[in-house]
């Protein structure tokens, strides 16, 4: 699918020594291999941040495309994809890739890092972004001038029309019609080569407007303050191999950037199904079935990036993982039994999921969701709870063990 206009970039190639001159950072390496140069460097070196940005330049000038990935560490799918994508031999233009944006959370497999900061909402539109990270991940985004951004996600909760059950397996994009067909495309791409299970196929929906919640998220503000195409990729993680979520990632972006880094021949990254489905045809406005509610998304349910489902976060690494029966979490509190007791308003509860077990194995995150909104955003074998008004509150623990597998107990503290 072309695009119906010309890319600012077209005409001047982007190395990694023009983003570290940018960014006050020196080259880690560089080499040319299959007539494209591979440079790399660190960004944030010698922080507990650092991480590597990857910049691959092809012979033929182009268009520039940034993926990201591991801004939430615990989805995987996404981070892993990434790596692979900064491999790939592309024809023309630039790809700038880092991998595991939040180096912190994807080590400890949480959402988010130490302090508890969701990077992805430290992104506010017309603004500087709010944390060391964040800027020096805007820095060189911004520096690479890109004309196509991706940011690669995952969620525990299948995208409806309706983010508070979750955005996986879908598409979301910036506004105009373009972005609005390349989505649509690349979703009937995957689903109809790469997706066998019909409940599973890749929705679309358009980034929910610059006053609707969530905000703060890095494709929002590369779409409308560096005005890129910009795409966020949900996958769903649980009860799913990581090689097909990988997969998926993979050949969404393939598809999402052809035309950018691919304008001559069909792209090669090891993706092609054995048995390929017919092409979609290109519709006037390009929009599958889920762009259909996608006007009514505009208003609020665009779901930009997470929300609820990536609160979900995606444990580690979910090939092989032994049967999720195996893995128990289980929530004792202090004082005892008290989701049976009537609580008063004020009074605080001591949640301890130390007891949780799995065989043969040991249990490497213990999360947290107060509320039971899809925020796990808590981390910690115990949790103090307090009582702040009167009536139902859930609590949702969910564990995690070092294969990846997780499982999840749920709470209900009353207080009258």
């Amino acid at each position: 699918m072309q695009r119906n206009s010309l890319s600012r970039r077209t005409a001047l190639s982007l190395t990694a020594g023009a983003v570290l001159a940018g960014i006050g950072a020196t080259t880690a390496s560089s080499e040319t291999d299959e007539g494209v140069s591979r440079e790399s460097f660190e960004l944030l070196e010698g922080t507990a941040h650092e991480t590597t940005v990857h910049v691959t330049t092809a012979q033929a000038d182009g268009p520039t495309v940034v993926v990201v990935g591991g801004v939430h560490g615990n989805e995987v799918a996404g981070y892993v994809a990434a790596d692979e994508i900064a491999d790939w031999t592309i024809d023309a233009g630039t790809l700038v890739t880092v991998p595991e944006a939040n180096a912190v959370a994807v080590d400890r497999g949480t959402r988010t890092g130490e302090e508890g900061i969701d990077l992805n909402r430290q992104f506010h539109e017309g603004t500087e972004p709010e944390t060391e990270l964040a800027r020096a991940l805007w820095d060189v985004i911004a520096e690479s001038d890109p004309d196509v951004v991706l940011d690669l996600h995952e969620s525990t909760g299948i995208y409806a029309g309706d983010p508070v059950d979750g955005v996986g397996q879908a598409i979301f994009h910036s506004d105009g019609d373009a972005t609005s067909a390349e989505a649509a495309d690349a979703a009937d791409y995957v689903t109809q080569n790469h997706v066998d299970d019909p409940d599973l196929a890749f929705q679309t929906g358009r980034f929910s407007g610059p006053n609707n919640d969530p905000q703060g998220l890095l494709v929002h503000k590369a779409a409308r303050d560096l005005d890129a195409d910009a795409y966020l990729v949900e996958t769903l993680s649980t009860d799913i191999d990581l090689e097909a979520r990988v997969r998926w990632h993979s050949v969404i972006a393939e598809r999402l950037v052809e035309d950018e880094l691919f304008p001559e021949e069909v792209p090669d990254n090891g993706h092609v199904p054995d048995d390929p489905a017919e092409e979609p045809a290109d519709d006037a406005d390009g929009e599958s079935p889920d762009e259909a509610d996608d006007s009514d998304e505009t208003i609020e349910e665009q779901p930009d990036d997470e929300t609820p489902d990536e609160a979900d976060d995606a444990p580690d690494d979910e090939t092989d993982t032994p049967d999720r029966d195996s893995l128990t979490a289980t929530i004792t509190t202090d004082p005892s039994d008290a989701d049976e007791l009537s609580l008063e308003s004020g009074q605080t509860i001591v949640l301890d999921g130390s007891h949780s077990c799995v065989p043969d194995g040991e249990i490497a995150c213990y999360e947290w969701d107060v509320g039971n909104d899809g925020c796990f955003d808590a981390t910690g074998e115990t949790l103090e709870v307090t009582i702040s008004a009167n009536g139902d509150h859930s609590v949702v623990l969910r564990v995690t063990d070092d294969t990846g597998a997780t499982a999840t107990e749920e709470i209900t503290l009353s207080a009258s």
